[in-house]
């Protein structure tokens, strides 16, 4: 997979994505990262990128004429164009779904936001805008990292086992069941006896089982779109009326 960026902060983009599972397969080469500076697309001496907004206000907002010829010359770097998104606090949520979507594409292209965001007209050059969560970060970098880090993990043979994707948090609207390892006893908290058995039905229902009271007593909002059967629906609604209650009790 082909990653472009474009940012005026290049090098917030040097540790980060050169480190652990990303840095590994950047030297596999299964996903392919460029990091362009936005401020080689400007025609004046002080490598302008923002102005003032029309209409008065605070701040300053990113101008349209670098961000053009910017994307249309990265998009044309390579035989495939691909879908270009925007990094703006007014997208879409980003979630695990648009993640899976994004990572069977071959190539995005990511545009960094900054000051009070970008000038409308150049989001007629967006595939998709997304925002990573219902707040304001400095710019855009951190959360094109964020996309970058949760796309690249789902392209086959970046996390090295093809199942460690397969039952996370998100997949299937649901939260993840909870995880043990050695040793069985600690400070006498005990790893349940049905992770122990060795009988891999029996642990599936539980893991099956845990995630859906963890999902409707954390994040209940999410099971209206988790296919749950009738006895899970039961679980998940048993669960969030004991939430209630110790909410109430508290």
């Amino acid at each position: 997979m082909r990653v472009d960026v474009i940012t005026i902060f290049p090098e917030m983009f040097d540790g980060p994505m050169s480190s652990s599972i990303l840095g590994s397969a950047r030297e596999r080469g299964l996903l392919d990262l460029h990091v362009h500076d936005l401020r080689r697309w400007t025609h004046d001496r002080h490598r302008t990128t923002d102005d003032a907004p029309y209409g008065g206000g605070p701040g300053m907002v990113m101008k349209p004429e670098p961000i053009f010829e910017a994307v249309e010359a990265v998009r044309a770097m390579d035989a495939d164009p691909g879908l270009v998104g925007f990094l703006t606090p007014s997208g879409l949520p980003f979630t695990q779904r648009f993640a899976q979507r994004l990572a069977k594409t071959a190539r995005i292209v990511l545009v960094c936001g900054r000051y009070e965001g970008f000038d409308e007209r150049v989001l007629s050059l967006a595939d998709f805008q997304i925002s990573i969560g219902d707040y304001v970060l400095t710019g855009g970098e951190l959360a094109a990292m964020v996309v970058v880090d949760a796309v690249a993990r789902l392209v086959p043979g970046v996390l090295g086992d093809e199942e460690s994707s397969v039952d996370e948090t998100f997949s299937d609207s649901l939260l993840e069941y909870p995880h043990y390892t050695r040793p069985a006893v600690y400070r006498g908290l005990e790893v349940p006896e049905v992770l122990r058995s060795g009988d891999h039905a029996a642990i599936a229902r539980w893991r099956r089982e845990q995630s859906v009271r963890k999902t409707a007593r954390v994040r209940p909002d999410l099971l209206g779109n988790a296919d749950l059967d009738a006895e899970e629906s039961q679980i998940a609604s048993a669960e969030q009326q004991r939430a209630v209650r110790e909410e109430g009790q508290g």
